[in-house]
């Protein structure tokens, strides 16, 4: 009984509004790769899940949308909460439009859809959920006038799933009410 009224707790109280807001926030994040955004309308999912991936997981993810859930991500108060919220369904790593875990979690990036000449938008956006910890790097490109530092899990992965661009994978960095994004045509150096 306790599991089936977590899934229904957490929505936003004014979805029309807050889902709106917490949208352009997802969007500005990913045109504006490494820019720390701080939400002000939050969902509540079942722990481990931060409210920040929460809320992409409300503004992102619907019927079409099948969603992956890695390491303690995927336990059944969490899976409850995405069937009752976003209506998306839960599928493997292969077939996922988004996936949310721990980067180590996660695993080999080349287990998501990475997308196909013809629709390279058919790849996955992995939503990497809990602490920002890593090697610091330099990002370049769109969307960026300047370089802006980040910190990353590591380098050569995220180099690899550039130079595969256009295809490839986006990121979200997500914890506690706070995200970043990194969309595939980003640039990683070595920081300055």
């Amino acid at each position: 009984m306790a599991m089936a009224s977590e899934a229904l707790m957490g929505g936003f109280s004014d979805a029309p509004r807050q889902s709106a807001r917490a949208f352009r926030a997802a969007l500005e994040a990913m045109a504006q790769p490494g820019s720390l955004r701080e939400l002000s309308d939050l969902a509540q999912a079942p722990a481990p899940v931060s409210p920040a991936a929460a809320t992409l997981l409300l503004v992102l993810c619907d019927p079409e949308t099948p969603v992956h859930l890695a390491g303690d991500h995927d336990r059944a108060e969490v899976r409850d909460w995405i069937t009752f919220h976003c209506g998306a369904p839960l599928t493997g790593a292969g077939e996922a439009a988004f996936a949310l875990g721990t980067w180590q979690a996660l695993g080999a990036l080349t287990a998501y859809p990475q997308g196909t000449a013809e629709y390279p938008d058919r790849s996955a956006t992995l939503i990497v959920d809990g602490a920002w910890q890593g090697v610091e790097v330099s990002l370049s490109g769109p969307g960026l006038k300047q370089a802006r530092a980040a910190l990353l899990p590591e380098r050569s992965c995220f180099e690899a799933n550039r130079a595969q661009f256009p295809l490839g994978l986006d990121f979200y960095f997500t914890r506690g009410a706070s995200l970043w994004a990194l969309p595939r045509s980003t640039r990683i150096e070595e920081a300055l």
